[in-house]
């Protein structure tokens, strides 16, 4: 089923203040437990055996508690599988190695107790895996309309493709496209590509029978109006335009401090064509950035959303929340649980009309 969080909670999570903070300890209570966990199978921890154990299983039981209710819903991210996962299996060895050495009894009682406490844990992970199928490398929920058709597709819209980045991590989506339709009526997929930078391509690319792979949907929560829709395609063509102006004047920078080098020109050639700017913001694939000008495919949609005013969830803020964007690329798949959005699912079977009604009409996702 597609799960959608109620306006209070919408509101909260997507306020900066509240999503550092949460981030921050998430960070913190992590690193905190690897530190600690790691210390003490050193043996650099003067605890006996037993106390030892069942004190970090203890943390990390608790800590998975607090989150298992949000690691449960973005199961279809690698990174929330893992955050189960992991907890589970040091935090039911420890404990059981604590039942297994001569310790105190309460200690035994205590080690029991989490065993019991993991094993709730883990059920509660086996019953929410069937809630979802694998499609392509990673799952999405059961329900998910793959590879919906143009006629319920509405503007501003976002998919989210299958790919080598989805197979590389491991996940059923890696690539993103926003759906936008131009004044005369022409739908397009406003995206940014490796080979070409930000660009506008017919709709046909992905949805036309051509297009291999799969693909999910997922309409805005809020509908765009038919003035809203017109302002998006306007601000994607802008877009479009800064990226290859960019571009332009990152070549022209290149092939000048490349022909300063002192080396043979066929070197030189081959050095401007390798360095070659398409407009693809490469150091966003690693980092959480937006710049003003490249972008990667997702950080071309969020940009335009924010420039729409779409409140979404905060993306690439770094480990601790703060907009470091160190080692926090924004990745397509987590927009599965954006409350922005709503995922297109298998009964959606609404279609929309040729001329998109407005807000107030439009009917419900």
């Amino acid at each position: 089923m597609s799960y959608h969080p109620d306006d209070s909670s919408v509101q909260l999570q997507t306020s900066p203040a509240y999503f550092a903070l949460v981030k921050a300890a998430n960070t913190i209570g992590y690193f905190s437990l690897l530190w600690l966990t790691g210390r003490f199978l050193d043996h650099n921890l003067d605890w006996q055996l037993a106390t030892g154990c069942v004190l970090i299983s203890g943390c990390w039981l608790i800590l998975t508690r607090i989150k298992i209710d949000h690691l449960l819903q973005t199961y279809f991210d690698i990174l929330s599988r893992l955050e189960v996962q992991f907890p589970v299996i040091v935090g039911i060895t420890m404990s059981f190695v604590a039942t297994l050495t001569h310790s105190h009894p309460y200690c035994r009682y205590v080690a029991l107790a989490e065993i019991f406490g993991w094993l709730y844990i883990w059920i509660l992970y086996r019953r929410n895996k069937a809630l979802f199928k694998k499609q392509g490398y990673g799952p999405v929920p059961q329900d998910t309309w793959i590879k919906p058709p143009l006629r319920v597709l509405f503007p501003g819209d976002l998919l989210l493709t299958s790919g080598n980045v989805a197979k590389n991590l491991h996940e059923s989506v890696g690539h993103a496209e926003m759906v936008l339709k131009s004044p005369d009526d022409k739908w397009y997929l406003f995206s940014s590509y490796m080979v070409k930078g930000a660009c506008l391509n017919p709709i046909e690319e992905v949805t036309g029978d051509g297009f291999r792979g799969h693909y999910v949907g997922l309409h805005l929560h809020q509908p765009w109006t038919e003035e809203q829709q017109a302002a998006a395609f306007q601000k994607a063509v802008d877009m479009v335009y800064v990226n290859q102006q960019w571009a332009a004047r990152e070549n022209i920078k290149i092939a000048k401090t490349v022909g300063l080098l002192p080396i043979p020109q066929t070197w030189k050639d081959r050095l401007v064509k390798a360095l070659h700017a398409t407009g693809y913001d490469w150091f966003g694939t690693f980092m959480g950035r937006i710049a003003p000008d490249r972008w990667t495919c997702i950080g071309a949609c969020v940009e335009l959303y924010k420039r729409m005013g779409v409140k979404t969830n905060h993306y690439g803020t770094g480990l601790l929340g703060f907009g470091t964007t160190l080692f926090d690329p924004i990745l397509p798949v987590r927009f599965l649980s954006d409350p922005a959005f709503d995922l297109i699912l298998k009964r959606d079977q609404k279609e929309r009309s040729d001329a998109v009604p407005s807000r107030d009409q439009q009917p419900a996702h």
